[in-house]
């Protein structure tokens, strides 16, 4: 790979460390820890703000309900959030309700697409999504191996120097990736993070356009090995949608399931700061800062918390569909777009 072309992997796709670290957090952090190392932030943040209060939080409870406002907007806002991710989750998952007619388009597409694996292969894939996601990088491997060992020394030798570089940098990245794709479970962000590590899209673009542009000079074989390559790597492109869209509905379900995990706790404390608190409750102090702070701070910290879950899983959903927005050999990214890609009419 020279340094021309786009990065394998996502990270090296990506043009700097910073935003190297920011696409480590989007994606690969677990979304608990994410919601969860959110939510320490955001009560640090509002505890250390209040240090610098001139008016003690009593004596503004006492004279007006700041408190009784801000739970009162929790509570409103608890309710009508979950209702609402609920809903949209239910809407995106209803094709999964949909009549009988519908369900047999599906089948029959999935099963078409397995039987034209099937012939290609000359054997039946499995049915796993990480195993089969491997074996079309393995077959990739292997055909990219085949087509190394079928191509005549005699030709060009800008040709072979081409051609050599593009089946090493192939080859790599997928024993890289397939080793990724041993142990993953699909559920897993893992799964889809391998997929998107394995730069089909470049590869296809490569192999159609040195099959091309040394057309003359190939034999019949020397093009059958192409078409052979080209033709798994375009498996591989509808495989990796069809499992990306399976995982977005995976995440949605497991979305909404924590939602109304967490707001039931967060609702317990929004009603209770409602009735319960007021300004005699718990007095004194706490490594110096009143105890109102700490209870008032931490109850609107659990209320956020749905929030902060929400937020963690859009990101890493609507990184993802930003980065997989085009299938086939087309490359929307900045860093897609390098002197090795060019017109010539």
């Amino acid at each position: 790979m020279t340094d021309a072309d786009p990065g394998n992997t996502m990270r090296e796709r990506v043009g700097n460390r910073r935003s190297r670290l920011q696409l480590y957090v989007q994606l690969n952090v677990n979304r608990l820890l994410f919601t969860l190392a959110v939510s320490l932030v955001f009560f640090v943040s509002i505890l250390a703000l209040s240090v610098f209060d001139e008016t003690p939080l009593r004596v503004v409870m006492r004279a007006s309900d700041p408190v009784e406002t801000l739970f009162q907007g929790y509570l409103t806002a608890i309710i009508t959030g979950v209702t609402l991710v609920v809903t949209i989750s239910q809407l995106v998952l209803s094709q999964e309700l949909g009549p009988l007619g519908d369900q047999r388009d599906r089948m029959e597409g999935a099963v078409e697409f397995r039987h034209r694996v099937e012939e290609f292969f000359d054997a039946t894939p499995p049915p796993e999504p990480a195993s089969f996601l491997q074996a079309l990088i393995d077959m990739s491997a292997e055909n990219a191996q085949e087509l190394g060992e079928t191509i005549s020394d005699d030709h060009d030798e800008e040709f072979l120097e081409k051609l050599e570089g593009f089946l090493d940098e192939l080859v790599q990245n997928a024993e890289a990736v397939s080793d990724e794709l041993d142990d993953a479970q699909f559920g897993r962000y893992q799964v889809i993070k391998s997929a998107l590590d394995y730069n089909y899209s470049w590869k296809i673009y490569q192999a159609r356009r040195l099959r091309r542009d040394y057309a003359e000079e190939l034999s019949e074989a020397e093009e059958a090995a192409f078409d052979d390559l080209t033709q798994v790597l375009e498996f591989f492109g509808p495989a990796r949608e069809h499992f990306k869209t399976l995982y977005f509905e995976w995440e949605l379900v497991d979305l909404s399931r924590k939602m109304l995990y967490v707001s039931v706790p967060a609702l317990t404390i929004a009603v209770a700061m409602l009735i319960v608190v007021d300004p005699s409750t718990l007095p004194g102090f706490t490594f110096g800062i009143d105890n109102m702070y700490w209870i008032v701070i931490g109850a609107a910290t659990v209320s956020s918390i749905p929030f902060f879950l929400l937020g963690a899983y859009m990101i890493r959903l609507a990184t993802i569909a930003r980065r997989t927005l085009a299938i086939g050999p087309f490359i929307l990214r900045e860093s897609g777009r390098t002197d090795a890609i060019d017109w010539e009419s």
